[in-house]
């Protein structure tokens, strides 16, 4: 498959003074002819607006559900990740730049069609495939098409997003996803003004709009930056607005920052900041509330919300006991746990394989 750098593009219009807007994001990118939008992968040519990664990727890997991190969605099952180039947001601290901030297109030297990758995902036994390392909103055309492949294949769909979508788009890009992890940066819109160059408004409607209005599977994961995002304040705000918004069944996770991109004077997240935040959100109710990108058996372990059991014990991506019932229910208490279950045998485990896609 010869991949597509003039995909026609959906989500945009024209402007009385002879630009076109891309309706995609919050970012309203208004473009001249040749022009890209931040996020470096939607171009206006002529009068239209064209996406120019479609089937392209940075790469493909077989990666642990619970990488993405999602641990409510088939856990212990492997996943087929993969993205492209770009972002629409410009957040300093970003721990995967040289995807998101790509301005070189051979980095883009893997390729896949949609039915590809649907293919490839079976053939080595994935139970998911994930759009990811890079944000899928900006190429939603190519995502959506993976998805309807992946459906069809019964391969379920996963998105790891920050979640900056315009209300539209948001609708059919969600409508062919199984679960999604939603990247909040932070709780408040100094933080996502100063380092991220973008809003938070926007991405806690779409937070509502998921859980609400959807049966799309939600977890939520904040980057803890120590000195910035990590106030009792601001972790008690935002896990009162999580349980007061969208429930206590919401899993959350809180990890660790590395310093990187623009933030590499910023010293990393201590694991005791992680255990304090953690400690604020079960204190605030929420049910689930996990750490990660370090080794914490408690905070990497799924409790019964009932009893107090453990359930799934974890430490990082590896799954040391696993107690749930094949439908989801703690043994002891017959507590319903929140999320997507099946029996469970092997854990695929912390392992990462680089996987070749013939185009």
């Amino acid at each position: 498959m010869k991949p597509d750098a003039h995909f026609p593009a959906r989500y945009w219009h024209a402007l009385a003074d002879g630009r076109i807007q891309c309706d995609v994001c919050p970012r309203d990118c208004k473009l001249h002819d040749g022009q890209r939008g931040l996020c470096f992968v939607r171009k206006r040519e002529g009068n239209q607006m064209v996406l120019t990664t479609y089937g392209r990727s940075s790469g493909f890997c077989i990666d642990p559900i619970e990488k993405k991190p999602l641990n409510h969605f088939y856990p212990g099952s492997s996943v087929l990740s993969f993205g492209t180039a770009g972002c629409n947001l410009s957040c300093k601290f970003c721990q995967n730049w040289d995807i998101s901030k790509s301005r070189e297109w051979d980095r883009l030297c893997d390729q896949a069609a949609p039915d590809e990758l649907a293919a490839a995902a079976l053939r080595h036994g994935c139970k998911s495939i994930a759009f990811t390392y890079n944000d899928p909103v900006i190429f939603l055309e190519y995502a959506v098409d993976a998805a309807q492949a992946c459906r069809a294949a019964g391969i379920k769909t996963v998105a790891v997003t920050a979640g900056y979508i315009h209300a539209k788009p948001r609708s059919e890009f969600f409508a062919h996803m199984d679960a999604v992890n939603v990247d909040l940066k932070g709780f408040s819109e100094q933080f996502y003004h100063k380092l991220c160059v973008g809003k938070l408004q926007p991405v806690l409607e779409t937070l509502e709009y998921l859980v609400k209005e959807t049966h799309v599977w939600t977890e939520i994961t904040t980057l803890l930056i120590p000195g910035y995002n990590d106030s009792d304040t601001e972790l008690n705000a935002m896990c009162e607005w999580i349980a007061g918004h969208l429930g206590t069944d919401v899993p959350l996770h809180f990890t660790a920052f590395h310093p990187d991109w623009k933030m590499r004077d910023t010293p990393p997240t201590p694991p005791a900041i992680l255990e304090h935040a953690r400690h604020i959100a079960l204190k605030t109710g929420l049910h689930y509330v996990y750490t990660g990108n370090v080794h914490d058996t408690e905070g990497g372990t799924t409790t019964c919300p009932g009893c107090a059991t453990p359930l799934i014990v974890r430490d990082w991506y590896n799954i040391f006991d696993y107690r749930l019932t094949d439908d989801g229910h703690c043994p002891d208490c017959d507590t319903k746990i929140s999320g997507h279950f099946e029996h469970f045998t092997t854990a695929y485990g912390n392992q990462r394989m680089p996987v070749v896609i013939q185009g």
